[in-house]
């Protein structure tokens, strides 16, 4: 089976290289960044702007490979990659929370971006709570490790 994917647009951010970015776009309260959607998907915008979280799923665009375990950057023991965030996966997919600030024309506003400047997006979602938050009973290895996720940014581990 072959799967093809095309981007609907490019999300822009402040991050021109991996080192230092922020590891999670909650840890990226504050940066801004822009999404410029193609412009025949303007008509999927409708009622977008009554959302004030958006979910993107994007391209890791700057991974060219993956290993089955990594270690992540909140750890120094190696992981199964599927337990992970890492973005050197076998299908290099990312995604992202973000605030939705303002839409206009093709033009998509957001705040608290984690990704590479250029990321081709996939998709985009509106953020719901009552979908999207689950109580768990584990966290796995991550368990006491998300304190201080504002001051964790991305290092060379993954270039």
């Amino acid at each position: 089976m072959s799967i093809v994917l095309e981007p609907i647009g490019i999300i822009y951010t402040p991050f021109n290289t991996k080192e230092g970015m922020p590891i999670q776009s909650i840890g990226a309260k504050g940066v801004k960044g822009r999404i410029e959607l193609n412009e025949e998907f303007i008509p999927g915008l409708a009622d977008l702007d009554g959302f004030s979280h958006i979910i993107l799923v994007y391209y890791f665009h700057k991974s060219k490979e993956y290993k089955l375990l990594t270690k992540p950057f909140l750890d120094t023991v190696p992981r199964g990659v599927f337990a992970t965030r890492a973005p050197k996966r076998p299908n290099a997919i990312g995604l992202s929370v973000v605030r939705n600030l303002k839409i206009e024309k093709n033009i998509i506003y957001v705040e608290n971006v984690d990704m590479l400047d250029g990321t081709p997006l996939l998709d985009i979602k509106p953020y719901i709570p009552d979908f999207d938050i689950h109580r768990t009973e584990k966290h796995g290895w991550i368990e006491r490790k998300t304190d201080n996720l504002d001051e964790i940014k991305s290092d060379e581990r993954f270039k």
